[in-house]
């Protein structure tokens, strides 16, 4: 990421997000890493639920705990903190004039929980006919289930995904897994991003905005991917088998002498290729083994041998052995090794920016890490231009940018509305 080198993406963007947790939050800085204005608007005095799930918090320049969780730090950096009270009506009116002057919003409120503050798509599109309308739930905003509350982790109990997360009954673990992050909430960030970036595009054509409507639900299916695919067009129902894969082998983590690594072989021919570092050639061209098919039918027999031979080396030897031989294989890392890896550095995928987040009880934290966007744009990258900000930080210039002189404000903070 940059800072302000290069002119990012997205500079004529303003997005007023109404979102909260995880999905929402995540898809409004994709675009604010992007350049475009996000302002963020919050509870006044309690803000975005995640500000307060903790631990892990963020820690002062004296290394002690602060009240400042590191979950909010992940998904709300690049953008503007306001905090509005909606319930009240000139809250309301605050936030109707704000979406009048932007292109998008963003949010994640229960199906028809805006329209009794005239927040909904409807009432402000009658304000604002270009605007991007994108509302996040756990089920969509119809069918039987809509009124529901969804979390990620019900929606990865419900989608399968657990059931296909994890070791096998009857094996030491056996049981369905959660993903070990939000996995759902993520990726409906990330499609959620991609549909607004596909409306942006409509409206220079059109210069109508639109409504979209995305579910945690249908992402938590759409991701099933290849394993989806599997059923639908056959009838079986996949079941988990841990580090393996259902249609590649090997294709899994194995023993080493000093631990495990991941061994990842998509052809026959680094297949060859592996049998010729383990000084197995014949496996190659083994009946059992010579063809990927033939070797997932027969896994049961191959597996163990290739794994008698990796537990004669340890985890860094055969990665050097088998990169020379164009072998994809890696260690499995906790994450500090992987924040260390040579490969992550020289990508410079760890970013600080300087915050000024003041705690009466500790000194004042001086820097935020997060991990740098992956959007590699030659000419527009993403830019880094706000940290996390604290709750309500720009309140005031927000509304100055409405019109309201000091005064107005004051009275607004007097009134509790802001």
């Amino acid at each position: 990421m940059t800072t302000k080198e290069k002119q990012p993406a997205l500079p004529h963007i303003k997005v007023l997000d109404l979102s909260r947790v995880l999905a929402g939050p995540w898809c409004t800085q994709m675009l604010a890493d992007l350049g475009a204005d996000v302002v963020k608007v919050e509870r006044p005095n309690e803000g975005d639920d995640t500000r307060h799930w903790g631990p892990p918090f963020l820690q002062d320049a004296e290394g002690k705990d602060t009240e400042h969780a590191t979950y909010f730090t992940s998904c709300n950096r690049n953008k503007r903190s306001v905090t509005i009270d909606m319930a009240k009506p000139e809250g309301q009116a605050l936030i109707r004039q704000m979406a009048a002057q932007s292109d998008v919003v963003v949010e994640n409120f229960k199906v028809g929980g805006l329209a009794k503050y005239g927040l909904d798509y409807e009432s402000l599109k009658v304000l604002n006919p270009r605007l991007i309308y994108c509302s996040i739930t756990g089920f969509g905003q119809d069918g039987p289930y809509a009124e529901r509350a969804g979390y990620d982790l019900m929606i990865q109990a419900m989608s399968g995904m657990m059931s296909i997360t994890g070791n096998p009954e009857g094996t030491p673990g056996g049981g369905p897994l959660r993903v070990g992050v939000a996995l759902t909430d993520l990726f409906t960030g990330v499609y959620a991003c991609s549909a607004i970036l596909a409306a942006i595009e409509v409206r220079h054509r059109t210069g109508q905005g639109q409504y979209i409507d995305m579910a945690l639900l249908d992402v938590g299916m759409a991701i099933l991917a290849n394993q989806a695919a599997g059923f639908l067009n056959t009838g079986k129902v996949p079941q988990r088998q841990g580090n393996s894969h259902p249609s590649l082998v090997p294709y899994q983590s194995l023993a080493t002498l000093d631990g495990a690594m991941l061994l990842a072989v998509g052809n026959d021919g680094q297949f060859a290729r592996f049998c010729e570092a383990a000084g197995q050639p014949q496996w190659a061209h083994d009946p059992r083994y010579a063809t990927n098919t033939l070797r997932v039918c027969n896994r049961d027999t191959l597996i163990p041998q290739i794994e008698a031979v990796t537990r004669t080396q340890t985890t860094a030897q055969w990665v050097v052995l088998l990169e020379r031989k164009a072998v994809p294989c890696g260690p499995i890392n906790t994450l500090d090794q992987a924040f260390a890896d040579a490969q992550v550095l020289a990508r410079g995928l760890t970013v600080n920016q300087p915050v000024a987040l003041a705690n009466t009880a500790h000194a004042a934290i001086k820097f935020v890490a997060s991990v740098a966007s992956p959007l590699r744009l030659a000419d527009t990258p993403p830019v880094l231009r706000h940290a996390p900000p604290a709750l309500g930080e720009h309140t005031s210039a927000v509304l100055s940018g409405l019109g309201l002189d000091a005064t107005a404000i004051a009275a607004l903070r007097q009134s509790g509305v802001v």
